[in-house]
């Protein structure tokens, strides 16, 4: 189970860091990713991370603006969001990709086997 965290409703400029905690599977060593889709649109990779290799891609779209880090303890992933825009308003879902590749950082929606429901994470302008 992939349970997101952190959503909710900022002005444009503003800072949200969203979390996602993996509990009752094996997740450990899976790579974690953060996708958003907004009404309308199609889902979109936002960032990833392999928890095992460090490796991590981040969106071009985000890239500068948000970070993605990983707490193997709590099996957990992180968002932090900076100055955030009207534009990355959407739902965030956290995923877990089911391999161990090494260096596998998937940025995909089909590479990935597990989903969050998601959280809604709205920027006013």
């Amino acid at each position: 189970q992939l349970v997101e965290y952190g959503g909710g409703l900022v002005q444009a400029g503003d800072s949200l860091r969203l979390s996602c905690e993996a509990s009752g599977h094996g997740f450990s060593g899976y790579p974690l990713g953060w996708f958003r889709q907004a009404p309308g649109k199609e889902r979109e990779f936002v960032a990833a991370i392999n928890r095992r290799s460090g490796n991590r891609v981040t969106a071009d779209s985000v890239a500068g603006r948000f970070a993605i880090s990983g707490d193997d303890a709590k099996n957990a992933v992180y968002l932090q969001m900076n100055s955030l825009k009207p534009e990355d308003a959407a739902r965030y879902y956290c995923a877990a990709a089911a391999t161990l590749t090494l260096a596998a950082v998937p940025t995909t929606p089909s590479e990935y086997t597990y989903w969050g429901q998601g959280t809604q994470v709205s920027v006013s302008s």
